[in-house]
């Protein structure tokens, strides 16, 4: 049906998409569900800083979490609820994005965590932290939660450029971003790494470096976001301010395709591009049309008769 020369798909897609990770290993669809579990950030208490990354937004980039504010159980049903209308016998998975998910102490991270094990809806957990925010203790405690469902951690790493980053604020090195993902694989864990293009000053062959970097460091997955300026960021000030120029949508396509290119075939593509919420979105508005933004990179990819891993050195 379809001549694709990839071989982790069962449809166009020239890259191992999450959908056909999960459909190969569920038999069935399976549909994150973002939640707020209350959680802030070193970077936002005062420990690290008090104001976050610069392009992150007020909500800790949980703004598609349908019932913010609400207990946990109940953004869970909610979003399961509104997930099962697209997808009637879909999986549940829930994926904690709010803010840094592991930035407390152990009794009180087995309090938020376990009943989501125990929970039968439950295909699965998902969590967004920061590697600063992740211990030996942490790890083992996850790892054991690992052993009776699936769980992946996500960490924050957006660039390798120590100085894009410091600008971005981030407050922690690329080593120990590396460090952790190296930890991870000694356990039952999955790890997905989240880089970010068209950061303020950075170049295609330095977002190219990026990829490169996590071909060699190898996670489990990557999720690939395009830099959104969003209203009431740091980010949005020094953009009004510098008038640093932003990917368009030809040049996005053409960076994606590079970096899919150069990183290993067997490793999961989370996202090649964020959710843009429009209320809160300054630039690229080209973002809002998610999927617009990923026909293109498959109909790009096409032409060029490429497809992730081509040109993977090990």
């Amino acid at each position: 049906m379809y001549n694709n020369p990839y071989p982790y798909s069962s449809d166009n897609k020239r890259y191992y998409t999450m959908n056909y990770y999960f459909q190969t290993k569920y038999h069935k669809k399976v549909a994150k569900v973002p939640l707020n579990a209350g959680f802030t950030c070193p970077n936002r208490d005062g420990t690290k800083g008090n104001h976050g990354c610069t392009f992150c937004s007020a909500k800790g980039s949980g703004d598609s979490i349908l019932a913010f504010f609400q207990d946990l159980n109940t953004q869970y049903q909610q979003g399961l609820t509104r997930m099962r209308s697209k997808w009637p016998d879909c999986l549940g998975f829930a994926y904690f994005q709010a803010y840094s998910n592991t930035y407390a102490d152990l009794d009180a991270l087995k309090e938020i965590y376990d009943p989501f094990i125990k929970d039968p809806t439950v295909t699965g957990i998902s969590i967004a932290t920061r590697a600063d925010c992740l211990d030996d203790e942490k790890i083992a405690y996850f790892d054991s939660l690992a052993k009776q469902k699936e769980v992946w951690i996500e960490l924050g790493l957006q660039s390798i450029h120590e100085k894009t980053m410091q600008m971005c604020n981030r407050q922690h090195s690329t080593q120990i971003v590396e460090d952790t993902v190296n930890k991870l694989k000694q356990t039952s864990i999955k790890s997905c790494v989240h880089i970010m293009n068209s950061l303020p000053y950075e170049t295609k062959e330095m977002m190219l470096e990026t990829a490169r970097w996590i071909a060699n460091c190898k996670p489990d997955a990557i999720k690939i976001h395009m830099l959104h300026i969003l209203q009431g960021t740091q980010m949005a000030l020094q953009f009004f301010n510098e008038k640093f120029s932003l990917l368009s949508i030809e040049d996005y396509v053409d960076i994606v395709i590079r970096q899919l290119e150069v990183l290993p075939p067997d490793l999961i593509i989370e996202r090649l591009t964020g959710d843009g919420m429009a209320n809160d979105l300054i630039e690229p508005q080209w973002t809002v049309k998610k999927t617009i933004v990923l026909n293109e990179i498959d109909k790009e990819m096409v032409r060029r008769n490429t497809w992730q891993g081509k040109y993977y050195k090990k």
